[in-house]
């Protein structure tokens, strides 16, 4: 697999080769990248430092047509965190850097001057971004389809990635708006400065058979349609509804229980009766749960489950088309809305309590109020006024403002909480709290093992008690190594649960012509998540690191479908620890890392 490498301080290019035998160990995307992040930079580097290298990373499935394969990894040391950070994204432009004939891209150093990459059919070029800097995506992705032609891709960086605030995306396919949302990738692209990267080209993707590698798909697409219409209506936010039911949604700031009224004008089919347009696919997905909606000026991409919890229940607003102007600023300024509605919600329970006042804000930060969280999110991407503050994230916000504000920050690692709630699917617990890159229910994915579905290979043979603490610190292992072998074979999560491990060794085998047995893919899942680990360990984290905020713990929601529900989180790591092969100190040990061909890692368990 080639790689384009660029150094941007020296205005240089070269190509890498990865091996046959590396690839089998980390197969590509998260993996891959994980171990380039080590090669090329180091725990140590600052995360907004010139040494910091930023990775865009494909894995085998890309170009293969395989369904949901439209996918790439995007890694660096995180600023939001200053720990190990990626971001899985969607859309067309992996897609587009396999045609251009790479698997991956690093870049290092910082260039003098803005700049974006163009990865044209095996070549790499700097060029100059002067006249893009300060535009918005839609804007930077336009002029970039007009300058270097169709059909290809575009990565680029807002006004907020340019300001290097720390909750900054990197965005892809313009008013389609798929990002890389999470742990402030768009900042390290803006301290590099990186305005954008283009891909196009015309190579092709070999497959040693096939033939095999197209029926299955051909297969497992139909499948998938029949199993998952409801995402092609109503895409993620259809579950919007089940999750208030179910005592998931966060409300005001993760401290209330219920809104059964207000929710229903901010669900996934109030959305398909007012303001949806249509829907949106990833490159070869047949899904296709991306909404495109139009009113009041605004038209483009539609807001998913995630942003209408955070931009809106989280912060009790219930007006759709608000939660659809805040979404649209964040995908022009290229800016995560989960944590930007965190800290949304973090600001207005502030206000409410009165550690901050409209003398430190401004204007008031009332629950309910979108035109204030509009406004809000402008300041942050500017990092106007309060603003500027946000625009470290809440936990640092929270550090600096002290008073007590740390109670109301909900993060873990100090990354946001996404907007699905331990307390209702109590093995999120261990998911978040030892998720690499913090608090992700995508690490590990389990929470759907405790609403609906099964899957026999990893001893799930009926649905989990999500009400129950034993069993959900170990049930997360197999869970976040299977994880990270789809983000390294680059393949959407939301159909996993539907689709069999069989099926991902028909494909792998089938691509690259190895004889990978499920004991081996899955011990490649467990080689990643270690190597992750390291990284953070080598940051100086352990199982200190490893916790969650006390209203999650302490504090029952008190009504709804989780009401007085709180996840055991000591009991879980009791389980966890061991279950990983680690110390009590939520260290991989040296056999375990020695059993997984991670030799040249030990160094990491020597770091002070």
């Amino acid at each position: 697999m080639k790689i384009a490498l660029v150094r941007l301080s020296e205005s240089t290019t070269e190509t890498l080769f990865a091996e046959d035998g590396l690839l089998r160990k980390y197969l590509g995307g998260a993996g891959l990248g994980t171990y380039y992040l080590f090669q090329y930079g180091s725990p140590k580097y600052g995360a907004l430092s010139p040494e910091n290298p930023l990775l865009f990373m494909n894995g085998p499935f890309q170009g293969t047509g395989i369904p949901t394969s439209g996918r790439h990894q995007v890694l660096a040391k995180s600023p939001l965190t200053d720990m190990f950070g990626e971001s899985d994204c969607g859309g067309a432009f992996g897609y587009h850097m396999r045609k251009a004939g790479f698997g991956g891209l690093i870049l290092l150093g910082r260039a003098p001057a803005p700049v974006y990459i163009a990865l044209l059919d095996g070549k790499i070029e700097i060029r100059s971004a002067s006249s893009l800097w300060g535009k918005d995506t839609f804007e930077t992705e336009e002029c970039l389809l007009e300058l270097e032609g169709k059909p290809a891709g575009v990565a680029c960086i807002g006004p907020a990635g340019e300001n290097q605030v720390l909750l900054a995306n990197i965005m892809h396919d313009g008013r389609n708006a798929r990002a890389a949302g999470r742990g402030g990738m768009g900042a390290v692209m803006g301290s590099k400065n990186l305005k954008a990267i283009v891909a196009r080209g015309s190579a092709k993707v070999v497959m040693s058979d096939e033939k095999s590698v197209r029926e299955k798909s051909a297969e497992k697409a139909k499948y998938y349609m029949e199993k998952l219409p409801a995402m092609t209506r109503f895409g993620t936010a259809g579950g919007v509804a089940l999750a208030e039911q179910n005592g998931d949604l966060p409300l005001k700031n993760w401290s209330m229980g219920s809104w059964t009224e207000e929710v229903k004008s901010i669900t996934g089919e109030a959305m398909a009766e007012t303001i949806l347009t249509g829907n949106w696919g990833c490159m070869s997905c047949p899904i296709r749960c991306g909404r495109d909606v139009e009113f009041d000026g605004v038209k483009g991409a539609g807001p998913e489950y995630e942003t209408i919890g955070m931009l809106g229940s989280n912060c009790l607003i219930n007006d759709l088309k608000a939660i659809g102007r805040g979404n649209d600023l964040c995908n022009r300024m290229g800016i995560d809305t989960i944590s930007g509605g965190s800290a949304v919600a973090f600001a207005m329970e502030l206000y409410e309590r009165g550690i901050i006042s409209e003398k430190e804000t401004g204007y008031p930060l009332l629950w309910g109020d979108g035109e204030s969280m509009v406004r809000l999110l402008s300041d942050i991407v500017e990092k106007r006024g309060f603003g500027a503050l946000l625009a470290e994230g809440t936990k640092k916000a929270a550090e600096r403002i002290g008073k007590g504000a740390e109670r109301y920050a909900i993060h873990s690692k100090g990354m946001d909480f996404p907007a699905h709630d331990p307390r209702c699917y109590k093995s999120l617990a261990t998911g978040y709290a030892t998720s690499n890159r913090g608090a992700c229910h995508l690490s590990g994915f389990s929470y759907s093992f405790e609403r609906s579905m099964t899957y026999p290979e990893f001893g799930v043979d009926t649905v989990m008690d999500r009400t129950v603490d034993e069993g959900k610190g170990s049930v997360n292992v197999p869970f976040q190594n299977m994880m990270g072998v789809l983000d390294s074979l680059k393949m959407c999560k939301f159909p996993f649960a539907i689709t069999r491990v069989d099926d991902i060794l028909q494909w792998i085998n089938g691509i690259t012509g190895w004889d990978m047995s499920a004991e081996e893919l899955l011990r490649v899942g467990e080689r990643i998540f270690n190597l992750k680990r390291l990284f953070n360990v080598a940051c100086g984290a352990s199982a200190l690191d490893d916790t969650l905020p006390e209203r999650i713990l302490r504090e029952p929601r008190g009504s709804g479908g989780s009401a007085h529900t709180l996840p055991d989180l000591k009991l879980q790591l009791r389980e966890y620890y061991p279950a990983r092969g680690w110390s009590e100190e939520g260290i991989p040990t040296a056999e375990k890392l020695e059993s997984l061909g991670l030799e040249e890692f030990l160094n990491c368990l020597l770091s002070e």
